[in-house]
């Protein structure tokens, strides 16, 4: 069965412990500490597998775990890392933390490899511990944490178009015209149930992708049937093709089944109605009287609105390659670059969810410090310098409630504020 989206949870390796030894020699009565260091734990990584095209992997088994490092031994043996754990995914895969929603990694584009969970760094032994003044540390550093984390992998496929329609329209028939998919074609009065994917060739190397997105019905963006599970994969397309009985065979009105799907397209997400689309007005063949024929409804409605509507036959070919073209032609007018998510949750900031910070004026340097452990691991994944990095940077600053603490500290526009060598004027 296609699987397309799985809940699991997902932890890293701990750090192993430092050792806490001595030297034991002969002739050498007080030997100095040789503690060694705990090895690293092991990572969480997710990678795309080219011939993985579902995540069915994931839907019999619920937990992953990375391997623990080993503490360290006597003589400086440092202990062994713990293996990281690689998760193969296909490409489109969206990890999202399953309490937040929000997104943690979107393997699709050039990112082919991503690590999500850090093992936890392997505590030194207590040979570092040694000063002038303390010689023999009975102590050494315990192994970091692991992270444990419960998230939701969701598919989106990645396709340049989308086909949309009721069940029952033809769209099955066209993909199988078209491209070199075969989906399995009948006359039933329910969906297909699996996105069916398929590459268009046309002239001069030139073609794309088209996936037949499952037949959506109302209600689909309040997840009625399986309507959230059809309407993401909708997202990563770039051109749609509305695809409507133009003869009614089954007495449907085309023209309001259209608004009925960018209505549930716009409940979903607003920004698919902004997708350039093509209504392919199918079944012409079985138009046996011109004054019930549906086409000149389509057109006064829609063309006005700068959406072409082109009669076809999934069935005879009739004007298949000319809505090809037309497809071609729009996508070459949106941006090329692959619609690729950005990641809104990073994990290794949640370790220190409740280590508190600090906010203090220092009179004589004139500026605001603000210290603590997870802004010190903020400020290391996040590349401040970018627009996008920064916004992120301030909304991190605002939700943790930081800003406020600066305002009740008596910050005024125009003060510098410094974090970790970063500085920087403060503006409401």
């Amino acid at each position: 069965m296609f699987a397309d989206s799985a809940k699991i949870i997902i932890k890293s390796g701990r750090g192993g412990d430092g050792h806490v030894s001595f030297r034991r020699e002969k002739y050498v009565p007080n030997g100095g500490p040789d503690g060694g260091d705990g090895g690293n734990g092991g990572s969480i990584i997710l990678e795309v597998d080219p011939g993985l095209n579902t995540l069915v992997d994931f839907r019999h088994r619920r937990k992953f775990a990375a391997e623990n490092g080993e503490p360290g031994g006597k003589r400086n043996c440092h202990g062994k890392n713990g293996a990281d754990l690689v998760l193969k995914v296909p490409a489109g895969t969206i990890l999202r933390d399953a309490a937040t929603d929000k997104v943690i990694a979107d393997l699709s584009g050039g990112n082919m490899r991503q690590v999500i969970l850090k093992g936890g760094r392997g505590g030194m032994g207590n040979q570092h511990f040694a000063t002038a003044t303390m010689q023999a540390p009975k102590y050494a550093q315990p192994g970091q944490p692991a992270m444990e984390l419960e998230v939701r992998l969701e598919l989106k496929v990645i396709a340049d178009v989308g086909l949309v329609g009721f069940p029952n329209v033809g769209k099955s028939t066209f993909l199988s015209r078209v491209t070199n998919a075969r989906p399995k074609i009948a006359n039933y009065h329910f969906t297909t149930l699996n996105p069916n994917l398929g590459v268009v060739d046309l002239d001069q190397g030139q073609g794309f992708v088209i996936a037949d997105i499952p037949g959506l019905i109302e209600g689909a963006s309040q997840g009625v049937g399986l309507g959230h599970e059809f309407l993401k994969h909708i997202e990563r397309t770039k051109v749609m093709i509305h695809m409507v009985d133009a003869a009614a065979t089954e007495g449907r009105d085309p023209v309001a089944d259209i608004y009925a799907i960018n209505k549930e397209l716009k409940a979903y997400n607003p920004s698919l109605l902004e997708k350039p689309q093509v209504i392919a007005a199918n079944k012409i063949d079985a138009i046996y009287d011109e004054q019930e024929s549906f086409l000149p409804k389509l057109k006064e409605e829609f063309e006005p609105q700068g959406i072409s509507v082109i009669p076809i036959s999934a069935v005879s070919g009739q004007n298949l390659k000319e809505l090809l073209y037309h497809v071609n032609h729009l996508l070459s007018t949106v941006d090329e670059t692959p619609i690729v998510f950005e990641q809104e949750y990073f994990p290794e900031l949640n370790v220190f969810e409740n280590e508190p910070y600090t906010v203090e004026y220092e009179p004589k340097e004139d500026v605001y410090v603000v210290e603590g452990p997870k802004i010190e691991k903020m400020l290391g994944y996040t590349n401040i310098d970018s627009e996008k990095g920064f916004l992120f940077f301030q909304k991190f600053l605002k939700e943790q409630g930081i800003l406020e603490s600066l305002e009740q500290a008596g910050i005024q526009e125009g003060d510098t504020v410094r974090m970790y060598g970063l500085s920087f004027d403060y503006y409401k």
